[in-house]
């Protein structure tokens, strides 16, 4: 052994000894200080939990007396008017714990960001300023598509723009409930579109029991995706040299129709979907998995995604920012017609700190 090694190992040696005869000569100072520092470990962990509780988000169950007004104004109001209206309803309140003004600025489009996260038709229908100022003139998507503004985004993210009978189905939770979702609402839904026909409906509402998903909700968004008399995603496209259908439009991405085409159809080959039956089912199991599972389990949170798993904003279904709306007005419709508007539905209502007084505008 080297002289280096064995004068450290006497030094170790040394150490202990003093320690050891330290405790042994200040057993009370040492009891003390042990305490102390348990102490304040005791302190520390407990401020990092309460510190980590207060950024948690959680969910909790409206009972018509535990929301404050003061902090997130207009909400009870105008969910207490629904509750009248519609008693058998429940609303969950669901806590982001996320700013205000931070979502909006994180939804906006930015220059750091290729893709908007949210678009709108380039169409006269909509005001002026809901078209962002970065990259005002350029089109999206099939070429028909612009960049929102932060004042369309406000307006459509806003959850008391929402809180009406008209536009509360993108609240709707999206899970099955049995006897609310049955097969002759959805034939109503799927006359006289692509949908049309008893083994597409059976396949949806089967398929909506097994993954606890509403069937209502699986129609509509195979309509929004594909519009009432299909595309060519839905009505199949030879890929090599098998027919392949995507109507959820899984991984339809691109700037211009051929590379949307190729995305689209080379995942629908990937996964075997050489029916319309087997593309309805599989895309219902990749929603399910990807976004349901991942709490984004209403058209709302599946547009905008506030739901911290892996990160925020990114994780959205479509760019489309008038999705929600017209998804929620063809459910609504559809419950409306089976009758079933009543039942025992929930909703989940997303609360942001920091909410203005004033209601987003349009």
């Amino acid at each position: 052994m080297s002289s280096y090694k064995y004068s450290n190992k006497n030094k170790k040696n040394n150490l202990i000894k003093r320690v050891i005869k330290i405790c042994r000569e200040n057993p009370k100072k040492v009891r003390n200080f042990v305490i102390a520092v348990v102490v304040l470990i005791i302190i520390s962990l407990g401020v990092q939990m309460i510190v980590e509780e207060a950024r948690r988000q959680k969910y909790v169950v409206y009972d018509g007396e535990n929301l404050n007004e003061a902090k997130y104004p207009g909400y009870k109001e105008l969910i207490d008017k629904l509750l009248e209206e519609h008693p058998n309803w429940t609303f969950t309140l669901f806590y982001t714990k996320l700013d205000w003004n931070e979502v909006i600025e994180n939804e906006g489009h930015s220059d750091e960001r290729e893709y908007p996260l949210n678009l709108i038709p380039d169409s006269s229908d909509y005001p002026d300023d809901w078209r962002c100022e970065i990259d005002i003139d350029k089109r999206f998507d099939n070429g028909t598509w612009m960049c929102a503004s932060d004042k369309a985004i406000e307006y459509k993210m806003d959850p008391r723009n929402i809180l009406n009978d008209e536009n509360i189905f993108q609240f709707k939770e999206l899970n099955y409930v049995e006897g609310a979702q049955n097969i002759d609402g959805l034939k109503e839904i799927t006359d006289g579109t692509f949908l049309e026909g008893d083994s597409i409906s059976n396949a949806i509402i089967e398929a909506g029991k097994k993954s606890d998903l509403d069937p209502y909700f699986i129609a509509s968004r195979l309509i929004q995706e594909q519009g009432r008399q299909g595309t060519t995603l839905s009505k199949g496209y030879e890929y090599n040299g098998a027919i392949v259908y995507n109507p959820f439009n899984i991984n339809a991405i691109g700037n211009s129709r051929d590379e949307i085409l190729e995305n689209a159809t080379s995942y629908a080959y990937e996964q075997g979907w050489d029916s319309l039956e087997k593309a309805i089912v599989g895309g219902i199991e990749y929603m399910k998995e990807g976004y349901i599972n991942e709490g984004q389990n209403t058209l709302y949170l599946q547009k905008f995604d506030v739901v911290k798993q892996d990160g925020l904003y990114e994780h959205q279904y479509m760019q489309n920012l008038l999705a929600p709306t017209s998804e929620a007005s063809n459910m609504k419709s559809v419950y409306e017609v089976s009758d079933t508007v009543d039942y025992n539905l929930n909703f989940i209502i997303p609360l942001y700190e920091n909410m203005p007084e004033e209601i987003s505008e349009e």
